[in-house]
């Protein structure tokens, strides 16, 4: 076995007393701006995804609004009525 395994298999992360290499700590620290600018990055993705998600709902709840109080100021349906009446109305002179 390698000094920095042990008998499972599995990597030690840090002895007890250990100090680390600058290479170590190097390394570290570039792992952790890494980590970071995925973080922000992903932040940055999820805000967008609910600001389009939000705009989206905006747009089909405006359609359809629009289109329920266009519908409820059509008369077109009530015209089909007044010609039976105008007939029966002449009919009856």
């Amino acid at each position: 076995m390698s000094s920095g395994q042990t008998e499972k298999g599995e990597f030690k992360i840090a002895e007890p007393g250990r100090q680390l290499k600058r290479a170590e700590a190097d390394f570290m620290r570039l792992i952790e701006q890494q980590n970071l600018q995925r973080v922000q990055k992903l932040q940055r993705q999820r805000r967008n995804n609910k600001l389009t998600g939000i705009a989206l709902g905006g747009t089909v709840l405006g359609i359809y609004l629009y289109s329920m109080f266009s519908v409820k100021q059509e008369k077109f349906l009530d015209d089909f009525e007044e010609p039976v009446k105008i007939e029966v109305e002449n009919k009856a002179l």
